[in-house]
């Protein structure tokens, strides 16, 4: 397992590094002038000209990416253009909202998927099997911004049951859930889609194989079988396939802030690259981006953890 666990991390290491090439490339392609930006359209030459000099963008291009890494490895990323504030700071204030928008989503997942996968399988050729793989299949069509506009107009607007948009007032946690029940909906909605065909899949599997027939010949509940033997193995999937979702959720989170008006990384990338404020844009994709790496490397080091075999492969 510890051979497994370093093996696992050396190569998240290396996709990290990877990402910042790639995205310290892409930044560095987009047009616009971070020093125009900042300074305005009445600045001079001279001051345009001490601004780059200070940001370290006079330098030549390999220099510029050699100290973005080094300074990135360090937990420097760079001072935002506006404010003057250090990037990493700004990102940390709004991660929190972003990371209690996916853990709802991931709740709003896991609670509906899984339930829905296994009596699905149970179910498998009836009526609720068919009709739940229809919604399974629509849901996972269907953007998630779609999703967030008409639980809005929905369940906000027309029945006026949940808050329109906001996070809920500071320092009232059952006014910020109540506020975060659209949203993670929102993002979360597509992956029960998701989680129940994987699980569903492996559940029919698992119940086709030798022990579980063995189960039934000693005359164990089916609910027993179902729940204790059978999920506990086909749910190993579904670990990585929750690491994934994180990714894909913090895609829609983007979404999902913009239309409830919610604080977040999404927000405040959206808002950087509106004002070309290239610094906040790196420090934020860059944080989020290690974020995702990191929750897939634990999701990877859960099943290794509960199935040998997957060590074994690596």
């Amino acid at each position: 397992m510890l051979i497994y666990s370093l093996k696992r991390l050396a190569l998240a290491v290396l996709i990290v590094s990877v990402a910042m090439f790639l995205l310290f490339t892409m930044i560095y392609l987009i047009p616009g002038d971070p020093a125009s930006v900042a300074l305005g359209p009445r600045a001079t030459e001279a001051m345009r000209e001490a601004l780059l000099v200070k940001m370290g963008l006079d330098q030549p291009v390999w220099i510029q990416f050699w100290n973005f890494f080094v300074n990135a490895w360090q937990g420097d990323l760079g001072t935002e253009i506006l404010s003057n504030r250090p990037v990493f700071h700004v990102v940390m204030e709004q991660l929190p909202w972003t990371l209690a928008l996916i853990t709802g989503g991931m709740v709003w997942s896991i609670a509906l998927g899984i339930p829905l996968g296994c009596w699905t399988a149970v179910k498998r050729g009836g009526l609720a099997d068919r009709l739940i793989g229809v919604f399974s299949v629509a849901v996972i069509a269907v953007p998630s911004f779609v999703i967030a506009i008409y639980a809005l107009l929905i369940f906000a607007v027309s029945l006026r049951w949940l808050p329109a948009i906001g996070a809920g007032d500071p320092g009232n946690l059952g006014d910020q859930l109540l506020h975060l029940i659209l949203p993670s909906l929102a993002v979360g909605l597509g992956w029960v889609g998701y989680i129940a065909r994987m699980v569903r899949a492996s559940m029919l599997e698992v119940l086709e194989a030798p022990h579980i027939r063995t189960a039934r010949a000693f005359g164990l509940p089916d609910r027993q079988i179902t729940y204790r033997y059978a999920l506990s193995i086909a749910i190993l999937p579904t670990v990585t396939l929750l690491g994934v979702g994180i990714g894909q959720m913090l895609s829609s989170a983007v979404f999902a802030e913009i239309v409830f008006a919610r604080p977040g990384v999404g927000k405040l990338v959206y808002d950087a690259i509106l004002t070309r404020n290239f610094p906040l844009v790196s420090g934020a994709v860059l944080v989020t981006t290690a974020l995702f790496i990191a929750i897939n490397l634990v999701a990877d080091l859960i099943v290794g953890y509960l199935d040998p075999r997957v060590r074994s492969r690596l």
